[in-house]
């Protein structure tokens, strides 16, 4: 495959034409941060959090969803870039409840182990602390909608690698809420394979199981996305 040649942070680094800046950056050991990526998943560009400034380009661009072209000179880490990874994080945390003492995810969440890693130690927001509801129906898991960061993340691979589609995403702005099929309590759904990828995939603690300690990150969702898309 034909090979392009770009720079990173000043540095020189070689890609596969058709790679991500993502892509192309971790191949190189270069650190971009994300949360709504998730590799083996068609990028969704949703959380902004791995937005990049390129030459030329006139505003910051996601990592995860812009290809890479030859000679593109590509800045990972300045103060602009910084401050609107605070920013982003900052709103994620003000738009719902996120309270990490009481939370199942708490010292495993990414959001939580982003925030540490931005320095965020206070919210400049108000938050806005809805009552996002708490699905226990199903008999294995459970969703806290007030956890959700909305990264579509359990859309995405119980979609692209389940093929059942069982969740979605209804209303918009902040008050967009994940839904089970046509908004059924996630123990009535008719789609529901019971995988639990999907509790795999979630950052946070919005999915869990239920009378278990939730262990994230144990599939090989990747290798799956990869199996999924070789039989088609």
């Amino acid at each position: 495959m034909p090979r392009l040649t770009l720079t990173i942070n000043g540095r020189s680094v070689s890609a596969r034409r058709g790679d991500t800046i993502l892509a192309a950056a971790r191949r190189s050991g270069i650190r971009i941060p994300t949360l709504c990526n998730l590799e083996g998943l068609i990028p969704a560009g949703a959380c902004r959090v791995c937005l990049v400034e390129v030459a030329g380009y006139p505003r910051p661009v996601p990592a995860c969803a812009t290809g890479i072209e030859q000679g593109m000179a590509v800045t990972t880490d300045s103060e602009p870039l910084a401050a609107a990874r605070r920013t982003t994080v900052e709103l994620l945390l003000a738009e719902r409840n996120h309270s990490c003492a009481v939370c199942v995810m708490n010292r495993h969440c990414r959001l939580q182990d982003l925030a540490a890693r931005l320095g965020i130690d206070h919210v400049r927001f108000a938050f806005i602390s809805p009552l996002a509801g708490v699905d226990m129906s199903h008999e294995r898991f459970g969703i806290d909608h007030n956890r959700c960061i909305l990264c579509r993340r359990c859309v995405r691979v119980c979609d692209e690698i389940e093929g059942a589609h069982t969740w979605d995403v209804a209303g918009r702005g902040a008050a967009s809420r994940i839904i089970c099929d046509l908004a059924q309590p996630w123990g009535t759904s008719a789609t529901c394979t019971g995988c639990g990828k999907c509790v795999q995939a979630c950052p946070t603690g919005a999915l869990f199981e239920k009378d278990a300690p939730t262990r994230k990150g144990t599939m090989d969702l990747a290798g799956l996305a990869q199996w999924r898309r070789s039989r088609k």
